[in-house]
């Protein structure tokens, strides 16, 4: 049934993958010593979440995208949900920018729509002000009546980006824009072969819930086997895990149902056979590998109790038979239609309802949910450095 990556039959999981994967097959699985408490007030009070936006989301950096989603030069793609305008573009030269998507001239947005434009030019819809997806004014109608304009002074305003291990980051402060940690984890992305990858489906999801009930689903293991009962469960161990911490970001590893006695963990397609990883970055996104198979997601909060969710799929290649093609459907439709709409996200949307209530002051984490603790903890530090 699985369509292994043969493109890149010898690609090598880096060490702290591997350092995760040895763990679970020596049976050194994660577990906390006891039960620790996270208040609710942290998924419902609007204060404590307008702190969080300005202290994480104003300041760090994040993943915008794959960069899958720009697959050839000269190419944008307008994105609103991180709550300004923003326009991501591939240059002639293939160099990734991210701009604001406003025009120099009188402000006006300069894009409409988000979906991916194959266009060297970007034309304001207002006075044809024209721009190149380098971000540069090419020209502009009647030069004369703005004399002593200095045209390359009016390019248009660029945020601080990288894009490394297959993914777009961006930060939306100059002063904070610190890409180092998202450098090491690209040499986890780089081993999962995802600056190769191609695009095959994206969605994006309202989901009324906090953005970190949503993380915390993916912050630990002890749901699989119940929540996931009729889907994914019954491909995994109960409780088998691993993980270590990136910097700010978790990275975990699930034991597989396969036995691993005598499996080659140096080779990536065999590991991913036996072991999933996940990768929990802070602000919020998502990164899951299947065997065959990438999911990004990356949360968008709009407010306390609601958030965006776009899901990207990454492949190793387009399909080039029905076959293939019917094989990446059925994919997609497990995980983002069953897996993550039906049960993670519903899961979280319940969470919010019944925290909201106060009937619960704070949540109970046993020894299998250790990771939540930690991830809170990491929010609070973020907290702060900044207060």
């Amino acid at each position: 049934m699985e369509a292994i990556d043969t493109k890149h039959p010898a690609r090598r999981p880096t060490e702290g993958m591997l350092a995760l994967a040895r763990a679970i097959a020596e049976g050194q699985s994660r577990a906390e010593a006891g039960v620790s408490q996270v208040p609710a007030s942290v998924y419902t009070d609007p204060g404590y979440f307008a702190r969080e936006k300005a202290a994480i989301y104003e300041r760090m950096p994040q993943i915008l995208c794959p960069s899958a989603l720009l697959p050839e030069p000269g190419v944008a793609v307008p994105h609103d949900a991180t709550g300004r305008p923003l326009l991501v573009t591939r240059d002639g030269e293939g160099k990734a920018h991210v701009f604001l998507n406003v025009c120099r001239h009188r402000g006006t947005r300069l894009v409409e729509g988000g979906e991916v434009l194959c266009q060297k030019r970007l034309v304001c819809p207002y006075h044809a002000w024209t721009y190149s997806v380098d971000g540069r004014l090419l020209a502009l109608p009647r030069p004369d009546t703005f004399p002593g304009l200095d045209k390359d002074a009016m390019g248009l305003i660029e945020l601080p980006s990288r894009e490394t291990g297959g993914l777009i980051w961006f930060c939306p402060q100059e002063e904070t824009a610190d890409f180092s940690d998202a450098e090491r984890l690209g040499e986890d992305f780089d081993a999962l072969g995802m600056g190769e990858h191609v695009l095959f489906r994206r969605k994006t999801h309202e989901v009324a819930a906090n953005w970190k009930l949503i993380m915390d689903a993916f912050l630990e293991s002890y749901h699989v086997t119940r929540l996931h009962a009729q889907t994914i469960g019954p491909f995994f161990k109960d409780g088998v895990t691993s993980g270590d911490m990136v910097g700010p970001h978790a990275r975990s590893a699930v034991g597989r149902l396969e036995e691993m006695e005598g499996v080659d963990l140096t080779d990536m397609a065999a590991l991913r056979r036996v072991v999933t990883f996940a990768y929990q970055l802070i602000p919020g996104a998502l990164i899951i590998p299947s065997p065959d198979y990438v999911n990004v997601m990356v949360m968008m909060p709009q407010a306390h109790d609601r958030t965006l969710v776009e899901d990207f799929m990454l492949i190793p290649e387009h399909p080039a038979t029905d076959k293939a093609r019917d094989h990446w459907e059925r994919s997609w439709a497990l995980l983002d239609g069953g897996v993550f709409a039906s049960e993670d996200f519903r899961a979280a949307e319940l969470g919010q309802q019944g925290l909201s209530t106060g009937a619960v002051p704070s949540l109970t984490l046993g020894t299998l949910e250790g990771g939540i603790r930690r991830f809170h903890e990491t929010v609070e530090e973020r907290l702060r450095a900044v207060n």
